[in-house]
């Protein structure tokens, strides 16, 4: 699939048995630190692992909360909260994080990179 910055490539990144429900973990995908997340039996989410506010790889030490009946992503430094979905600060909109597509085949999680040509 193509696009006006890139062609989109699903990169395989590791068994989907390895994650733990709640537990973040990084990987270095196609040159881009990526979080992954598995916050449901069958809910997998991927943002960028650099944390906006400290400018620090370590998205994936922070902790998936739920807030008004929404799963978010909290900051391993200053807790700020951030839409998996979007990658948007709840309390900051003006601040968001990298989101990247996620699925899993044939076992495999895979993520979708923009890798430029």
């Amino acid at each position: 699939m193509a696009t006006s910055s890139g062609v989109a490539t699903w990169v395989k990144v590791c068994d989907a048995g390895e994650l733990v429900v709640g537990i973040g973990v990084s990987a270095l995908v196609r040159g881009k630190q990526v979080a992954l997340f598995k916050t449901g039996e069958r809910e997998l989410h991927a943002v960028g692992n650099r944390d906006p506010y400290s400018g620090t790889q370590t998205m994936a030490r922070g902790l998936v909360v739920q807030r008004d009946g929404q799963t978010l992503l909290a900051a391993p430094t200053g807790r700020e909260l951030f839409d998996f979905e979007t990658g948007q600060c709840v309390d900051d909109p003006m601040t968001k994080i990298a989101t990247y597509p996620v699925r899993v085949v044939n076992g495999f999680v895979e993520v979708c990179i923009i890798v430029r040509g």
